[in-house]
């Protein structure tokens, strides 16, 4: 069986076993425990992330302490501070494991070495960027748009399985409303 990262690339770009080699050895693994943070405000976040297994957040907390979640990070997915990452700047988010995590990471300066190298793979992110433009914009179009029913309920019918992983309380943060507010659009 292929390789998970080698499937999840190849669902945009072919890749030889030799270029998948070669693409995998800028990558590190490493697990994390629940509630292990991967990238805290104020550092450079020096690494993108591919989750091969459990789940991950990224938050921001207001000035009056309340948590904000801006993404959650399943099987398949990239997660980072963007903005610290390309910028390499101080992190305005933390990324937090909400399980025990397994992932593979790659540094900024890997990364710039691949692509550099391998065209293919410069590609490949480019293509990752624009669904998460996409995904970003969608998001932002429905916290404008719709009532927190319909958020809910998009965020259901998307992903059933993040409901059954992650604290209620993340997903009222990641809505926008309160527990209590997410209890009664829960029944």
């Amino acid at each position: 069986m292929p390789h998970p990262l080698r499937q999840h690339i190849e669902k945009i770009i072919s890749l030889t076993d030799e270029e998948f080699d070669f693409v995998l050895s800028h990558f590190e693994q490493i697990k994390k425990r629940k509630h292990q943070h991967i990238l805290q405000k104020d550092e450079i976040a020096n690494k993108e992330y591919w989750i091969i297994s459990g789940c991950l957040k990224s938050s921001f907390f207001d000035n009056d302490g309340k948590e904000h979640i801006l993404q959650f990070g399943m099987e398949n997915w990239w997660i980072t501070d963007y903005d610290s990452f390309i910028n390499q700047s101080k992190s305005k988010i933390y990324i937090d494991c909400i399980e025990d995590s397994e992932l593979l990471y790659i540094t900024y300066e890997n990364r710039e070495k691949l692509t550099s190298k391998m065209h293919k793979m410069e590609r490949f992110w480019a293509k990752k960027s624009k669904y998460g433009r996409i995904a970003l914009q969608n998001r932002i179009l429905s916290l404008l748009k719709n009532s927190s029913k319909e958020r809910y309920e998009l965020l259901l019918e998307q992903y059933p399985k993040l409901f059954q992983r992650v604290p209620k309380k993340l997903i009222a943060a990641y809505l926008g409303v309160s527990r209590e507010t997410l209890s009664r659009l829960n029944s």
